[in-house]
């Protein structure tokens, strides 16, 4: 019997081992075709105008980077990431004086990399520019919910490295400013912005709950998570709330795995998608790691979407297909398909590298 038994163990972690080999070669054959792609990470982007490479799309694509690195040291990885912010010197689009989220996504990364290599310059102009956020007395900046993702997480950081919480009383002033105008407490869904908020309604008659934006969310609190200690007086709140949202999201996950660009209408603008898809599995996956939602409920729907974002989307040379263009709704970048290339590449993948670093971390899935 014990013979069988330990048979039984080195089956399943070879398994395992096998599950974790193929989910890393996922993220490197997706991550390899976009740096080959953009060898430059300082080249400005351009789709009907130019921008630099430090905008919002590109700051979660070096997210999804940075989760890769930590689970697969390449120094090619560090190296392109370290360029980028150099190509920028660690400024932020606007200037250390913006307020808007977007500009100031990127400072995510800058902290990450100045937590590795303690350079004043990497962190100097995204504490300006959050310092400057904390000594307003301005809280309704966060009007749409993707900035939560955005710019929750650098207060975190600031309010971690410094042991200063003013970061987080400030960066919960904002949330729950946004919160109270966004979130609908019956659902346990976000509409987008005010343009969303009932009488509007999606064609079926219901709310208009976009994918990706209630996945921006989910991220949001999933990384403020991570860094604001549980002794924090909003915790359990932030806590509560990521709770609420996946488990509204379990009775609409699509029988093929993923989730909708419109929640709760299936037929608007229905089919495969991505990025929302990746940040409820990156939400999942997080949330099993470190034991706070239930691993039987949640482990087979964020496999399923996993599994099927694997065998749907990723192209030969790397190429992510359903992936959404920017916008703010379903019927956005529509069609969705695996052959159209979105307007931007990055934020896609920056979702897909994020989910798929929880997932590899993953025991004995």
């Amino acid at each position: 019997m014990k013979y069988v038994l330990l048979v039984l163990c080195l089956l399943s972690q070879l398994a395992s081992a096998q599950n974790k080999k193929e989910v890393l070669k996922a993220m490197r054959i997706t991550n390899q075709y976009f740096m080959q792609k953009w060898p430059d990470p300082g080249k400005p982007t351009f789709t009907n105008k130019e921008r630099p490479s430090n905008l919002w799309t590109r700051a979660v694509y070096y997210e999804g980077l940075m989760a890769l690195y930590s689970i697969d040291k390449q120094k090619s990885y560090y190296d392109y990431a370290v360029a980028w912010g150099e190509a920028h010197k660690w400024g932020l689009w606007g200037g250390p004086q913006v307020r808007n989220a977007d500009n100031q996504c990127c400072g995510q990364t800058y902290i990450d990399l100045y937590l590795l290599d303690k350079k004043e310059e990497r962190i100097r102009d995204i504490k300006v520019s959050m310092d400057n956020m904390k000594a307003s007395a301005k809280i309704d900046d966060w009007w749409w919910i993707d900035a939560l993702q955005m710019a929750m997480p650098v207060f975190a950081r600031l309010g971690v490295i410094y042991k200063d919480t003013s970061y987080f009383n400030r960066m919960y002033d904002m949330y729950v400013n946004t919160k109270k105008g966004l979130y609908n407490t019956a659902d346990h869904l976000w509409w987008r912005d005010k343009d969303f908020i009932p009488p509007y309604k999606e064609p079926n008659g219901e709310d208009c709950y976009w994918s990706r934006g209630n996945g921006w969310v989910v991220a949001a609190l999933v990384r403020t998570l991570s860094l604001v200690p549980a002794s924090d007086p909003h915790y359990a709140e932030y806590l509560q709330d990521y709770r609420d949202m996946l488990q509204a999201l379990l009775p609409i996950q699509r029988t093929d795995g993923f989730w909708n660009a419109s929640l709760h209408d299936a037929n608007n603008y229905g089919g495969k998608e991505l990025t929302g898809t990746a940040l409820f599995v990156y939400g999942m996956a997080w949330g099993i790691n470190h034991k706070i939602i239930d691993r039987k409920a949640y482990l087979p729907v964020l496999l399923k979407a996993w599994d099927a974002m694997v065998k749907d989307c990723i192209h030969e040379d790397g190429k992510l297909g359903y992936m959404q263009s920017t916008g703010k709704e379903p019927k956005d970048g529509q069609p969705v398909t695996y052959d159209k290339i979105p307007d931007f590449e990055d934020y896609g993948l920056g979702c897909f590298l994020l989910a798929g670093s929880e997932v590899y971390k993953l025991k004995n899935r």
